[in-house]
């Protein structure tokens, strides 16, 4: 059964775990970084949970642009263990994230991914995320990446 709850201090440990297995040195965060991300305060954190064990999470952020009367939401990372990948864990990360950000009364979400990842990019593609602009070098100085977006 999968199922969806926010994010628990205690299970910082796991999400770290989660995504160094899923990017390699250098793209995944730090301890520090996640810990910054978790504890933003306009972050939204959820983790989604199959047989009683995490085995992803999503981390988002809304922001109000300036001059902006609503505001933008932004999916800073969406990590699922390979072994629960194509078991629908991230469709519901995904769509629960997204359902948070509309309730905070955002308009439109974006995010960023390499264009070398192509699951991510399918995955993406499937919810309805279109890319926006090329963003040269942006992963280790070395891979371009993808600004994608979609309105909610």
């Amino acid at each position: 059964m999968l199922k969806v709850r926010p994010y628990q201090p205690e299970d910082f440990l796991r999400l770290l775990e989660i995504d160094q297995t899923c990017f390699v040195e250098g793209i995944a965060y730090s301890q520090e970084e996640m810990s910054y991300f978790l504890g933003m305060p306009t972050a939204i954190s959820l983790v989604g949970v199959q047989n009683e064990q995490i085995m992803g999470f999503v981390i988002a952020d809304r922001f109000r642009p300036r001059r902006a009367s609503r505001t933008m939401g932004k999916i800073i990372t969406i990590d699922v263990a390979p072994q629960a990948q194509h078991s629908g864990i991230g469709t519901l990360l995904m769509s629960s994230a997204e359902s948070e950000l509309k309730r905070a009364r955002c308009d439109y979400v974006s995010l960023e991914v390499a264009v070398d990842n192509e699951p991510a990019l399918r995955f993406y593609k499937k919810h309805g995320y279109s890319v926006l602009k090329v963003l040269p070098r942006y992963y280790l100085d070395l891979i371009d990446g993808l600004l994608m977006g979609k309105k909610l």
